[in-house]
């Protein structure tokens, strides 16, 4: 409220000084009109006044004497072309004068009445609106979702291992941990997600199940064990009640593309450079569209083949690249597995891990495709979960 309320005193100011400016200068043309007008009765007069005078220097105050006029109107009178000194062209002057102060008495009108300049800038924001018809890009951004700037420290580098649960616990270990002991310890009913190998000054971005993008630095986290839990990420990044992380990626130097598949058979490829900010912010919104629930997330520098599968025990395969690079992170993507009825895609994986005995009987060059039915022995005999590379 207090950015509008800004906004709103700091446009109110301009379109007052805009009238200002356009009252002004219509009162300055009508100030030179009403002293033409004065000339009309006897413009043999003003001519016989310019035609006398010796000296050029002596028109304007000789005209101003004539006719009782300033100089300003004087100096205008004088500068007109002959051919403009009839009583047709002087007549056409005079009669702008009622509609001159006509407008001013409009304008000042509206500068007297905050009802009206605010009038204006609503009809003026219509008219944006209609000229440039796309979603507002920029986003209100709280200070504390801001890291402020601080003098950069050398941050060490070596390599560590990242556990990331199910439950949002996340471990940074180190090669030297985990080799003195490396079964992992999870809380009940707790399990592993995702494994990564990083450095400890990478930078991670993890996808949460409300839509959201969090930046987390490696470096500000602890080296723990695998005996330890590890930290709760909803906690640390202040995440709303009942949020958790569906995947973890290393965006690195943000090339490459964020694959999304969806539950209704539709995925999406977003260029990663559309998560890269120049400020240190922790929390992006709209990471990923929502209008349906995601299954899969797959973090590719180059096309390669995934694998869907569907509860109409059908499996697909596709490549990539017959998906369109897209530069907005909430786009819903294309169709790509055809459903029928009640049926949804429950899990995804890269074409290589698929345990597909026949990849080719599953593939298809083109989308949206059915897929093939899955053979009795490529038949899961788990429940089959969320896979994310």
């Amino acid at each position: 409220r207090g950015i509008l309320e800004e906004w709103t005193a700091w446009r109110t100011e301009s379109v007052k000084r805009k009238l200002f400016f356009s009252v002004g200068k219509k009162k300055e043309k009508l100030h030179l009109l009403k002293g033409l007008k004065k000339i009309l009765l006897d413009i043999d007069r003003a001519i016989a006044i310019i035609r006398e005078t010796r000296e050029e220097s002596e028109v304007v105050p000789n005209l101003m004497i004539g006719f009782g006029i300033d100089q300003a109107q004087a100096e205008y009178i004088a500068e007109i072309k002959l051919r403009h000194i009839n009583q047709e062209y002087i007549l056409k002057r005079v009669e702008e004068t009622d509609a001159l102060e006509k407008e001013i008495a409009r304008l000042e009108g509206i500068l007297a009445s905050r009802a009206k300049i605010q009038k204006l800038i609503v009809k003026d924001l219509q008219r944006v609106m209609k000229q440039y018809p796309a979603p507002r890009r920029s986003e209100i951004v709280y200070q504390n979702q801001i890291e402020m700037e601080e003098e950069e420290e050398e941050i060490a580098r070596y390599p560590v291992s990242l556990f990331l649960t199910r439950d949002g616990y996340l471990k940074k270990i180190t090669p030297a941990s985990l080799r003195m002991n490396s079964e992992q310890k999870y809380k009940e009913e707790d399990g592993l997600l995702q494994r990564l190998e990083a450095d400890n000054a990478d930078e991670l971005l993890l996808l949460t199940n409300r839509q959201q993008a969090y930046k987390l630095r490696l470096h500000e986290l602890d080296d723990s064990k695998a005996s330890a839990l590890g930290e709760f990420l909803p906690a640390r990044l202040s995440m709303a009640e009942g949020e958790r992380p569906l995947f973890a990626l290393l965006p690195g130097a943000y090339d490459g593309y964020l694959i999304t598949v969806f539950a209704n058979g539709k995925a999406a490829k977003v260029e990663m450079k559309c998560f890269d900010t120049k400020s240190n912010r922790r929390r992006l919104t709209g990471a990923y569209s929502d209008k349906s629930p995601a299954v899969a997330f797959f973090h590719l520098k180059a096309d390669e083949e995934l694998a869907l599968y569907s509860t109409a025990n059908r499996a697909l395969v596709i490549h990539t690249s017959v998906l369109q690079p897209k530069a907005t992170r909430t786009v819903q993507g294309v169709q790509v597995m055809v459903l029928r009825g009640s049926h949804r895609v429950i899990r995804a994986c890269l074409g290589a891990q698929a345990p597909l005995r026949d990849p080719a009987r599953y593939r298809s060059r083109t989308i949206p495709s059915i897929g093939a039915i899955l053979r009795d022995e490529e038949l899961p005999d788990a429940q089959l979960t969320l896979e994310s590379v």
